[in-house]
């Protein structure tokens, strides 16, 4: 690494670097290139500009600027972490390993290094990689918050729950409002069914920038209602949040509001609105969107667990809240045609845009295992995937696309099926709130509403869960699904 030869040049390298250390990053920037043009090539400027840059989300700049810095300095721990922050920033994941790897062996004890390489393990969904990490990041700074949440993560996915508990106590202990440990932890004890501090931490969600529920809350002059006040004569707004799934799910909780003399103001996505007017307790039910009346109360739909203070054994779990059109279920049984075999509803994936999706959808070719000429499949989803396209068509599987056009068509299908087979999506809860029999294929590290090693749910009493284990493929799923499909429809074998 070559030092500051031009005087000029070192002072304004510590004047950009006073600077960015205020976050007065254009000012920085100004000064590094002036610096650079009477020094060109220097070490510091070169990094510090890449640095820079990343952190101005300039992923091409940075880079560009941690190469030419690599062409100098290649012996220098932090600027490989810094180039692996970038790869890692960019989804360039193997590049992000290979600079940490570097990082690492030029300086053992590069704490930043060793937790971002954590994270990109973690990433990859390699966790005793990342745990590995995060343990050496902890050893050299016993007192890294975000390293212990991150730690407790990992422990969660690897089924290690006490120490994954111990993990995210010891993040709040050193950050005692870290919302992101106060999350996750909530999630912990709601997969385990403790519900009391589970849903306590739910309400943590309004605060972690990174999920997109942050960037839903609703601020209203009308007080938010947890269950404290009276709600006899009142006018309560209950508004959706996060997908349709939770909405399906938890709209149940405007029956009890009702229960409780209050007027039931339901707001949801303008999809469900036809559907949502099928559940007893709203007085009126609205499109998000839509002019609101007057209300005294309001409350987000998830929140509604806390408000009455549900219990594992207390969920408000009817064999049927919703139910489809009468008349367009008449429309899709007239569609669909005599039945003389079984009929079987499928949703093989979810929504691209869940953060989970890569792991709970499964790709038609390999859904198309379980497919039995004892039974009539039919497709639930009202939109396949390119890559599902051909193996499709060539399936014995029927399907109705656009002719779906919202959750209430979807619905009046559904109701025609005598089982409902699908991935962990909107169509397992809408399944569900009908009282269908509905079997949901569950991947290792599942969500917490489904619970733990459990096969059924106390959500949905007709819900068979089938869980896949740790380190086994889908087909090992379906392979089980196929068996019951066996079962159910060969007498000989029940």
């Amino acid at each position: 690494m070559s030092g500051f030869i031009d005087p000029r040049a070192a002072h304004l390298f510590e004047q950009g670097l006073a600077l960015h250390r205020q976050g007065a990053l254009g000012q920085a920037l100004a000064s590094y290139e002036q610096a650079l043009l009477l020094q060109p090539g220097q070490f510091d400027l070169l990094h510090h500009i890449g640095i820079l840059a990343w952190q101005a989300g300039d992923l091409a700049t940075a880079e560009q600027f941690l190469l030419a810095a690599r062409e100098t300095g290649d012996g220098v721990s932090a600027l490989h972490g810094n180039l692996g922050n970038v790869f890692k920033a960019g989804g360039r994941l193997e590049e992000a390993l290979a600079s940490y790897a570097r990082a690492l062996e030029l300086d053992r004890a590069n704490v930043d290094a060793w937790y971002n390489y954590g994270n990109t393990w973690q990433a990859l969904r390699r966790f005793d990689e990342a745990l590995a990490c995060y343990d050496q990041a902890l050893a050299l700074q016993p007192d890294d918050g975000p390293a212990w949440n991150n730690r407790a993560a990992v422990l969660q996915e690897l089924g290690r729950h006490d120490d994954a508990l111990h993990s995210f106590d010891s993040a709040l202990r050193l950050q005692p409002g870290n919302a992101e440990a106060h999350w996750n932890r909530a999630l912990l004890h709601l997969r385990h069914g403790r519900f009391a501090e589970g849903w306590r931490g739910y309400e943590w969600r309004w605060r972690v920038s990174h999920l997109s529920v942050s960037r839903q809350r609703r601020d209203f002059v009308q007080p938010l209602w947890l269950g404290e006040q009276d709600l006899g004569g009142k006018t309560i707004l209950l508004h959706a949040e996060q997908g349709l799934g939770d909405t399906l799910q938890f709209c149940r909780y405007a029956t009890l509001a009702a229960a409780r003399g209050a007027r039931v103001i339901l707001e949801v996505p303008p999809t469900l609105v036809n559907l949502m007017r099928t559940l007893a307790g709203p007085a009126m039910v609205l499109a998000r969107g839509e002019a609101l009346p007057p209300f005294d109360y309001h409350c987000p739909l998830m929140s509604l667990p806390l408000a009455f203070g549900s219990a594992l054994e207390t969920i408000p779990a009817p064999p049927a809240y919703l139910r489809a059109d009468a008349a367009r279920a008449a429309a899709w049984t007239a569609l669909l045609g005599p039945a003389d075999r079984p009929r079987v509803g499928l949703a093989w994936r979810g929504s691209q845009e869940h953060r989970d999706d890569q792991r709970r959808s499964i790709d038609f070719a390999t859904l198309a295992e379980i497919l039995s000429p004892a039974c009539d499949f039919v497709s639930l989803q009202d939109r396949h995937r390119p890559e599902d396209a051909a193996p499709l068509a060539a399936s014995p599987v029927r399907t109705f696309g656009a002719r779906l056009a919202d959750f209430g068509d979807t619905a009046a299908l559904c109701a025609a099926m005598d089982l409902v087979i699908t991935v962990d999506t909107s169509i397992a809860h809408l399944a569900g709130a009908l009282g269908k029999p509905v079997w949901i294929l569950l991947p290792a590290a599942t969500d917490w509403r489904w619970l733990l090693d459990r096969s059924d749910s106390p959500w949905y009493p007709r819900a068979r869960l089938i869980r896949q284990r740790r380190g086994e493929p889908w087909s090992a799923v379906l392979a089980r699904v196929r068996d019951g499909i066996d079962t159910m429809t060969n007498p000989a074998k029940q």
